[in-house]
């Protein structure tokens, strides 16, 4: 087959496959053009390379060179028509919705009941002076357990009651990594291996504030604490606490009273809150009391409170001679639980959108 022959077949062959793919309307014209002139088997591209053969040796460089170059210009037109295929579509699929029309209303989140109270108790311990502050959920047993004056005998170390994750090289108090600098805590321990475990309680938080921060200190601390109990209507493996500290001198179990009752009075809406203290034991404080409220004519334990005790003092660098200080400490789902009249925890986190949404 002489060279101009071919050249002339492969340019009325690109002609037609640019207006048959100009011209198609809807994906099944185009699939048709598509199989006809790029099909693998017997497409029109696929016989005009069997016919390069036929051409004279000589001239079949510059054949090779004009077939690909039709190729290309067939294979651009083919895409161009997909595309205004698809631009097509959605823009009737555009039109076709009228926004206008009636319809189901759309469902608005919103936040959590235990976040919404976080929140509340947050802005109310504001206003009574008190800054909110946050630590980290895995801990050391230092700010877990023995700056809180929870020595190593003490049965809430049991490894069946905490979250235990690792064993962490921990180094002598003031480094970054557990206890107060060696100005302000007891000797420099040697470096040593201690576990780390999913913090039991924020109080973790107001022990990191002390070893870093001189008296007077007004904080408090929200967030969840781990412990493995089984889940019922009362109890949950995670959960949220905020836990309030003061430390100034001059603090007594008075200025504790007070603050819990200008609490309950705010969070709860009631002109008249009656705060009651039962003697209690907490390593941490002394003395320890379990906190009451007088609600709906019953009293509804709160949680527990008492004065830090010297020995927690100590362990951050404060002199217990000098100044005192409360510590409380409340659940998060408790409250939001009788807030809301709640009979049962688990309700809080098993993402039923229809019980959440009650709130």
């Amino acid at each position: 087959m002489a060279l101009a022959d071919f050249v002339a077949d492969l340019d009325a062959l690109a002609d037609a496959a640019q207006q048959a793919f100009a011209s198609v309307a809807d994906a099944a014209a185009l699939e048709e053009a598509r199989v006809e002139y790029t099909g693998a088997k017997a497409g029109k591209l696929k016989a005009a390379q069997q016919g390069l053969g036929k051409v004279d040796k000589a001239d079949k460089p510059a054949a090779g060179k004009k077939f690909n170059e039709v190729k290309t210009a067939v294979e651009a037109a083919l895409e161009a028509a997909q595309q205004r295929l698809a631009g097509s579509a959605k823009t009737q699929a555009r039109e076709a919705f009228d926004p206008t029309l009636p319809g189901r209303p759309f469902r608005l989140g919103h936040l959590h009941p235990v976040t919404q109270t976080i929140a509340d108790m947050k802005d109310i311990m504001g206003r009574l002076g008190f800054t909110a502050v946050e630590g980290p959920e895995i801990e050391d047993e230092w700010h877990n357990f023995e700056a809180l004056n929870i020595p190593a005998i003490h049965p809430a170390r049991d490894p069946l009651d905490n979250f235990y994750l690792a064993t962490a090289t921990t180094l002598a108090p003031g480094s970054s990594n557990r206890g107060p600098s060696p100005a302000k805590g007891p000797a420099a321990a040697a470096r040593e291996e201690k576990p780390l475990l999913l913090r039991s309680q924020t109080s973790t938080v107001q022990i990191r504030v002390m070893e870093s921060t001189p008296p007077p200190v007004r904080i408090i601390s929200l967030g969840r604490v781990y412990r493995p109990d089984t889940a019922d209507a009362t109890h949950y493996p995670m959960f949220h606490q905020i836990e309030g500290l003061l430390i100034d001198r001059g603090v007594t179990m008075a200025d504790l009273k007070s603050v819990l009752r200008l609490f309950c009075q705010s969070y709860f809406g009631k002109d008249e809150v009656h705060i009651r203290f039962r003697p209690s034991f907490f390593p941490f404080t002394e003395p320890s009391v379990e906190v009451d409220m007088n609600w709906q004519g019953g009293w509804m334990e709160m949680g527990g409170a008492g004065m830090v005790d010297p020995n927690v003092l100590r362990a951050v660098g404060y002199d217990p001679e000098e100044v005192t200080g409360f510590a409380f400490g409340l659940g998060v789902e408790r409250v939001c639980m009788r807030q809301h009249g709640i009979t049962d925890i688990r309700a809080l986190y098993e993402n039923d959108v229809r019980f959440l949404s009650q709130f």
